[in-house]
Formats: C-alpha cells, sequence, structure tokens
C-alpha cells in the first residue's frame, strides 16, 4: 500500500495528474489497479457512455411500434419499448455467451450488449412522460432528464422533487419556478442562480431567505430589495411595474445589466455548505469528500463523483448514490447498492462488476439486462463455486489480453469502458456538456461525432416575429414552427425550430413572462454556462478589506476553487465572504 501521494501521467492526454494516498487505499479495498487516466479523462470517458437529452424515432424490435428512444436508429441494436421491456417477456440467458479466453473481454462484452435487448429509456415509475429520459418518479414531465420526484415540470435537467416549473438545472423543491441553476427549496424564482429559500423574487445570486427582491447578490433575511438596496413595498412594487418585464426586449436589457452587476460583488469560493474536509462545487451536508460538485447530501469518503446524493466510501462516477456504498466508475448506479465495478444504469445490486441495466442482482461479471439474478457471466448462469473460481481467471486475462482501442489506449482490469464501444457519439451525451468539444477535437481524442440532421421545417414565426409581450401572444402560437435565434449557428445541439405546448404557454400567462427566443436545447446549455467547470484550481482569497481580521495586508487564505484564476468575478474564501453577505 502506498503511504503517499504519487505523480502519473495520463495515458489519454499525457498530462501529469496525482493520485493521493487516500485514493491508494481505496483502490487496494476495492482490489483494482490505479487508474492511468486522470481525473479528467475518466470524467469525459464514463459520460462519453451517458446520453440523457439526444432523443430519436425508431421502430421497436419487438412490436414493430414507433417508439421514442435514446438509441440512434444508426446503431445495430436490439431495443424495445421501456414498457414491454419491463414486463419481462424474453430469457435473458437466452443471448448469454461462453467466455471465450482468445478475445479481449471488452470485446465480448459490445458484442453481448449489441444482441441483448436494450429498454428504450432509461426511466422508473413515469406517468405521462414519453419525452423524457433518465427520470423517476415523475408525472406529466416533458424534455426532461435525470430528474426525480417532479410532477409538471418541462425543459429540465438534474432536478429533484420540483412541480409546476420550465427551464430549471439542478437544485431541488422548487416549485412554480422558471430558468434556474442550482436553486434549492423555492417558489415562483425566476432567472436565479444558487439561491435557497426564495420567494416571489427574480435574478438573484447566492442569496438566501429572500421574498420580493430583484437584481440582488449576496443577501440575506430580507425583502423588497432591488440591487441589494431596500425600497418600501409600494416602492418596489412601483419600480417593478415600471420595469415591464412582461416584454422580451426589456427582460434581457435587464438580464445584462444584472450581469453587470453581479461581478462587482465577491463570490463565495465555492458553494459547501454544512460540510467537513470538502473540495468540490455544490455540496451539501457532507464529510471527506474530494473533487465532488452537485452533491446534493450525506456524502462521506467519497471522490471524483457528480450528481450523487446518500453515498459512502466511493470513487469516480455520475449520478449514483442513494444509500449506496463502495462505486467505483459508475454512470447512474446505486439504489441501495454495495461494492460496484465500472457499471452504468445498475441499481439495488451488490458485487456486480462491468454490467449495463441490472438490477436487484448480486455477483455479475459483464452482464446486460439482468433482474433478479446471481453468479452470471455473460448473461451466463454459473453454480456459486463456478463463479468464485472463473472471475479470477477473467481478471488475470483481462491483465494478459488487454483491449486496445484504435488510438492505442490499454483497457485492463479495473478501468471503465472504452468509448469507441459505445454506442453513443460523443457530442449525443452528457460529455459534451460537462467538456465540450469542437468536431475536430472530438476526433482528434478518438471520439466519434454525431453529425448535425438536416432539417428541413416549414418556419410559422420567424424569430424577429416572435411576439414581445406575453400579452401579445395567442392561442393560435399552439404547436407552429417558432424559428431558433440561433439558427442551427451555435455549437450547443440546436434544433433550429421549436413549438410552444399548452401547458408551457399557460405558464408563460399565469407569471407573466414572454415567451423564449431559443430553443429548448440552447436555452439548456446557457443554463449550463451559468455553472462552473467539473474542475478545481487552487487559488488565494482576494479581499483586501481593511475592516476584516486580516487587516490592510490581504487574506492569507488558500483553496480550491472551480473559478478558474483567469474569470473576473472576485473570489473570497467563506471566513471574507460570510463577513460581507448582508
Amino acid at each position: 500500500m502506498n503511504d503517499i501521494s504519487e505523480s502519473r501521467i495520463c495515458q489519454n492526454c499525457k498530462i501529469e495528474f496525482v493520485i493521493e494516498k487516500e485514493d491508494f487505499k481505496f483502490y487496494e479495498k476495492i482490489k483494482v489497479p490505479p487508474p492511468t487516466f486522470c481525473p479528467e479523462c475518466r470524467g469525459k470517458r464514463r459520460m462519453s457512455w451517458r446520453n440523457e437529452r439526444t432523443l430519436y424515432k425508431r421502430i421497436c424490435d419487438a412490436t414493430q411500434k414507433n417508439i421514442i428512444t435514446m438509441f440512434p436508429p444508426e446503431q445495430k441494436l436490439v431495443v424495445y419499448e421501456r414498457d414491454f421491456w419491463w414486463k419481462e417477456t424474453f430469457d435473458a440467458f437466452k443471448y448469454g455467451q461462453d467466455v471465450n479466453f482468445d478475445k479481449p473481454f471488452f470485446t465480448q462484452f459490445r458484442e453481448l450488449f449489441s444482441k441483448m435487448p436494450l429498454p428504450s429509456l432509461l426511466n422508473e415509475n413515469v406517468v405521462n412522460s414519453s419525452f423524457c429520459n433518465c427520470v423517476h418518479n415523475t408525472k406529466n414531465g416533458y424534455l426532461l432528464f435525470a430528474s426525480m420526484e417532479t410532477e409538471n415540470v418541462f425543459y429540465s435537467s438534474r432536478v429533484i422533487g420540483a412541480k409546476d416549473s420550465l427551464d430549471l438545472f439542478g437544485g431541488f423543491d422548487q416549485e412554480m419556478c422558471y430558468e434556474n441553476v442550482m436553486c434549492d427549496k423555492s417558489q415562483r424564482l425566476f432567472f436565479s442562480e444558487r439561491s435557497m429559500e426564495c420567494f416571489d423574487s427574480m435574478f438573484l445570486s447566492d442569496c438566501r431567505n429572500l421574498n420580493n427582491c430583484i437584481g440582488c447578490v449576496n443577501l440575506r433575511n430580507t425583502s423588497y430589495h432591488i440591487f441589494n438596496k431596500p425600497y418600501s413595498k409600494e416602492g418596489y412594487k412601483k419600480f417593478l411595474s415600471n420595469l415591464k418585464l412582461d416584454d422580451y426586449t426589456n427582460l434581457s436589457e435587464f438580464k445584462k445589466k444584472f450581469e453587470i452587476f453581479k461581478k462587482t460583488l465577491p463570490k463565495k469560493y465555492a458553494n459547501i455548505l454544512r460540510c467537513y474536509s470538502v473540495t468540490g462545487d455544490n455540496v451539501t451536508n457532507s464529510k471527506n469528500c474530494r473533487f465532488c460538485f452537485d452533491a446534493y447530501r450525506n456524502l462521506e469518503d467519497c471522490a471524483f463523483s457528480t450528481h450523487a446524493l446518500d453515498l459512502k466510501d466511493s470513487h469516480d462516477g455520475y449520478g449514483l448514490g442513494d444509500n449506496s456504498e463502495q462505486l467505483y466508475e459508475v454512470i447512474d448506479s446505486g439504489a441501495n447498492a454495495f461494492n460496484l465495478l465500472s457499471t452504468i444504469c445498475v441499481h439495488e445490486c451488490r458485487n456486480v462488476y462491468y454490467s449495463y441495466n441490472c438490477h436487484n442482482s448480486s455477483n455479475l461479471f459483464f452482464c446486460s439486462g439482468l433482474r433478479n439474478k446471481s453468479y452470471c457471466i455473460l448473461n451466463k448462469q454459473y453454480r456459486k463455486e463456478e463463479y468464485e473460481e472463473l472471475v479470477p481467471k477473467i481478471i488475470q486475462h483481462m491483465n494478459d489480453m488487454p483491449y486496445i482501442d484504435k488510438k492505442g489506449r490499454i483497457y485492463r482490469y479495473g478501468e471503465f469502458f472504452p468509448s469507441e464501444l459505445s454506442p453513443f457519439s460523443y457530442n449525443e451525451t452528457i460529455a459534451q456538456e460537462y467538456f465540450p468539444l469542437t468536431k475536430e477535437e472530438a476526433l482528434k481524442e478518438g471520439y466519434s461525432w454525431k453529425e448535425k440532421e438536416e432539417r428541413n421545417y416549414t418556419i410559422d414565426i420567424k424569430n424577429e416575429d416572435i411576439p414581445n409581450n406575453i400579452k401579445e401572444v395567442e392561442d393560435s402560437i399552439i404547436n407552429k414552427v417558432i424559428e431558433c435565434e440561433h439558427k442551427g449557428k451555435c455549437n450547443e445541439q440546436c434544433t433550429e425550430a421549436f413549438k410552444i405546448i399548452p401547458d408551457e404557454l399557460s405558464f408563460y400567462r399565469r407569471m407573466n413572462l414572454p415567451i423564449p427566443h431559443l430553443c429548448p436545447n440552447c436555452r439548456h446549455y446557457n443554463r449550463l454556462k451559468q455553472r462552473n467547470p467539473l474542475k478545481l484550481w487552487h487559488r488565494h482569497c482576494m479581499c483586501k478589506n481593511p475592516k476584516h481580521a486580516h487587516l490592510d495586508i490581504g487574506c492569507p487564505s488558500e483553496f480550491e476553487t472551480s473559478y478558474s484564476p483567469d474569470r473576473p468575478e472576485i473570489i473570497y474564501c467563506e471566513r471574507c465572504y460570510n463577513q460581507e453577505v448582508y
């Protein structure tokens, strides 16, 4: 066991990275060798297997009906409509394969993956939510992704516990909210970021317990403020009325003013609440965690984990946890799980390795689509003794005959699935959201790229002809083809056009908001730009306020932050920030 940190060279990007002594202890516990990819390249590799938002029409291979699916039609896969797949009308063992010690094991898994029926979408307990993916306990959702416990939520991603809301990214317990990023426990909150317990407010940043405020930053426990200045109730309402934010032009101008105002006030180095010994961003109620992001609650002894909750002693994952422990290199895995290695959509399982979409199972190795099974390899059943004898031989085989991809990268036991075996192109997956690349960059790094589909829309409403004021919008706009402002000229999966659905129009009218000028994908990418990257930089506190404890010599505090040094924000340590907030 290593008692000190070690520097290694990533076999992918060729950049030096550090493996800490705590990492070595974890790898020894789960009996895997240290990784050969750096944390960022490991993240991109995992995420290249996760398509959340790119949906297609395809024929169900079981019923021959048209279905909505995340799998591109050109991929030679067997895809069943999601509800049909869960009816257990097929025998998963029928597709089982014998172990072949003359082939790399990743190659054998891809052969199984290609013939084993796959559910069209990764949803669970959904009602009236056909155009959603990776959602759980969802009712009346539309273009909702990677979310749970929601009702009447549209055009949103990675939210928990939202209701009657549109265009959200991250956060939990939001009701009648719109265009928020990482906001919590709020109602009627619009165009805000990293704020919680706020009501009847707009354009807030890093605020707590506010109501009837607009354009405010770092405020606490107050009401009737505009750009951090107090107003009387009557004065506030008069100011808000004069803004006329139901008009798109006025709203756009106010957004610009708010962006300028935000940069004049300090930001806390990270959004870390009620935590002990944690680095990352957007982490709550956790301890002893490194490089964790969007951890909603209760992480302990974890590292390199994103979009997680209720998780212990785990490294390297996205969408993981929910009362789970000892997970490594996983995507969308957990839910009362223990000891998972390199899994994708594996829930309520124990001792499962290199498997896809398996549930309520244990002791699986390189399996796909199994439920309530144990001691299986490549979807073939073994006796317990046979399984335990064969697995060490397979691990040795993976080391003796590793998979080598087209770029010459070597995948032995402990490495996640190679990206070139993924059924998705890089820009179809969340890898493009968190680590955006151009087509040229993606191809150079060995990823595939999905060419833009030719769209032959008949545009009913040109972007410049969209009514500016919600009061000017007639019912006839429903289902008309509206031109997106970007017109497909961005790198944001622009659909070039979009429609307004009835419930959406009702929301805009109820909240007195103008209809958007961007398609849902472009709006999603605009929200992504408001969150920081999954990276950390070592920086010093920028506070030089002589009224603080450090007098006039400048604060000596250092920290890890997701604000890069070349950004314009003023970044404070927690102590200085707390002394500044109102």
